[in-house]
């Protein structure tokens, strides 16, 4: 990554090699172990304001259509570059100055995180759905937020590409647990609890990165560029709310050049589509096909947990061993196979035999796609424009996405006028799965760029 936005990139370079005995005692960093647990509490909203939310609505009787469109509520997550520049520029009243920059805005979007899920679970669907969807979109509101901020923090954190990628791996880590405690663990519990009992257990989890951002060390890599754009205009000025807003941007394809920059934004924007898509309809079908909460929560949480850390761990140590790159392409080419392994669930029927394999192919493939997306986009930003570009590059990768999986509800209630149910569920999972080609072409032209730089660079004169 480069030391400041005027000096060349290095988004793809391949990291020096690690034996796997170095690799591992890496992790046992204190530094590490935080950022797993922001990890943690990055992923914990993600499922409660999306798949999971999707659960508890379809066994209220909501209608596939409804939880589509309210899957909408997950495009804060693809906004959130346009509140990313004052994240980048102001401190948080009273937090700020106490904890920093970056903590202190940490800090608050968990307040309010804790405090929506709160609101949620006393609610519930049956309380109003509009009012149940207004304060999941302000807890996605606030996810959001705390991605940025993350995001930043791990990037400014890291001493090098290698440190990069290992600090990727445990926030991805993290994150894929947070997402099996509210994708499988909260299955289990809502089954005995209920599902607002649950959310609230979900709230006070929060507690986890509180305690985390408290013990964080806040980032101290002052960079010239960014120390210049510290000193700048108030943001509050159009020159500073123009050096905040479009400066990043300008940088970004400075840095990478015009058409490089237009392909990797291309590429991003397409990568998890395929997930995206599907991703609303994969709890409904769970419940149509007559799969019980605690046989996928028992599933999810023993099989899927193992099948988890392998595909974060193979996405981590190849970051590390082959480079950025060649893991983005590998990650494309394996993450469609989720899509195919729900189409399967739903040809073949909800029998824990296929449950456990569609399981184990989704975490794998899933976890390794997840990590190889995050570890590329954070080879890619600038130290002054971090939190920015980041939330610039997650947009992209996510927006696409978000705005068509809204319709996705739709598209199987369609289905399912012309053909049976589970038919009608198999060929939308694979229609899903197609829809991956396009970004694995682009990962494909991504590599083959990578290899002439590194071929490039090689006979460059030292």
């Amino acid at each position: 990554m480069a030391d400041t936005t005027s000096a060349a990139p290095k988004p793809a370079s391949k990291p020096r090699g690690h034996s796997w005995r170095e690799v591992i005692a890496a992790l046992r960093h204190p530094r590490v172990l935080i950022t797993l647990l922001l990890g943690f509490s990055s992923g914990l909203p993600f499922m409660l304001t999306g798949n999971t939310l999707g659960y508890w609505l379809r066994e209220e009787g909501v209608e596939l259509a409804a939880i589509g469109f309210l899957s909408w509520v997950g495009i804060a997550y693809s906004m959130k570059f346009l509140w990313a520049p004052v994240i980048d520029k102001v401190d948080v009243p009273i937090l700020g100055p106490l904890l920093g920059r970056r903590r202190g805005w940490i800090l608050l979007s968990q307040l309010v995180i804790g405090a929506g899920l709160f609101a949620m679970a006393a609610i519930g669907p049956a309380g109003g759905l509009l009012t149940f969807a207004g304060f999941a979109l302000v807890v996605a509101f606030a996810s959001a937020t705390q991605d940025i901020v993350v995001d930043a923090w791990r990037i400014e954190r890291a001493e090098s590409d290698e440190d990069l990628g290992l600090l990727t791996a445990a926030f991805q880590l993290g994150y894929r647990i947070a997402i099996l405690a509210t994708d499988a663990l909260i299955l289990l519990a809502a089954a005995k609890l209920g599902w607002n009992n649950s959310y609230v257990l979900c709230a006070l989890a929060v507690g986890v990165g509180l305690t985390a951002t408290l013990f964080a060390t806040e980032p101290a890599r002052i960079d010239p560029e960014a120390a210049k754009a510290q000193a700048g205009p108030p943001l509050w000025t159009p020159r500073g709310l123009f050096d905040a807003v479009v400066g990043p941007f300008i940088a970004f394809f400075r840095d990478h050049g015009v058409l490089a920059a237009l392909l990797m934004l291309a590429a991003i924007s397409l990568y998890r589509l395929p997930d995206f898509v599907m991703g609303p309809m994969v709890s409904p079908l769970y419940v149509d096909v007559g799969l019980s909460k605690e046989v996928v929560g028992s599933v999810r949480a023993t099989i899927g947990l193992g099948a988890t850390v392998v595909g974060i761990a193979l996405a981590g140590l190849s970051a590390v061993r082959l480079g950025f790159t060649p893991t983005l392409v590998l990650g494309a080419i394996l993450g469609p196979g989720s899509n195919l392994a729900f189409a399967a669930l739903a040809y073949l029927g909800g029998s824990v035999q296929t449950l456990s394999m569609v399981i184990i192919v989704d975490n794998i493939a899933t976890g390794f796609a997840g990590a190889a997306l995050v570890a590329y986009m954070s080879s890619l930003t600038s130290l002054g424009y971090t939190a920015t570009q980041y939330a610039l590059l997650s947009s992209f990768y996510a927006l696409l996405g978000k705005v068509l999986k809204g319709f996705s509800g739709q598209v199987v209630e369609s289905l399912q006028a012309a053909y049976d149910p589970m038919t009608a569920y198999a060929i939308f999972f694979t229609g899903t799965a197609v829809v991956g080609i396009p970004a694995l072409i682009l990962c494909a032209m991504l590599g083959v760029r990578h290899r002439r730089e590194q071929r490039r660079l090689a006979q460059a004169p030292a």
